[in-house]
């Protein structure tokens, strides 16, 4: 439950849902790939640099995005692991038992939104 609110608090202000949303059009599966430079996320939103550090960091502590670092840039990219941990949290008894098992919305299943 701390996991969820946390995550949910995170993305419950304007500018990181939009960073998010930002970084989810980004992604790629593949490691390595995919994600945008803070330099990039800061004039596509029109965000201060010093402001849009604190909402990364407030979205790196909840768990939705990670880093890593090409050059000298760090590269956002957001953690659909994560988010899909979340959603199966969200929607963990959603059929209040009727759908006949425990969990019916694991993370990584690809029928996910077709069961709840």
């Amino acid at each position: 439950m701390e996991t969820a609110v946390t995550a949910l608090s995170a993305l419950a202000q304007e500018t990181r849902l939009t960073i998010f949303r930002a970084l989810v059009r980004a992604h790629s599966p593949r490691e390595g790939e995919g994600g945008l430079a803070a330099g990039e996320i800061a004039e596509a939103l029109g965000v201060a640099p010093a402001t849009l550090s604190f909402h990364l960091k407030e979205l790196t502590h909840a768990g939705l995005i990670v880093q890593r670092r090409e050059g000298r840039s760090l590269i956002y990219k957001a953690d659909l692991s994560a988010m899909l941990g979340l959603t199966a949290y969200l929607l963990d008894d959603c059929c209040q038992g009727a759908c006949g098992t425990l969990s019916p919305c694991a993370p990584g299943d690809a029928k996910l939104l077709e069961r709840c």
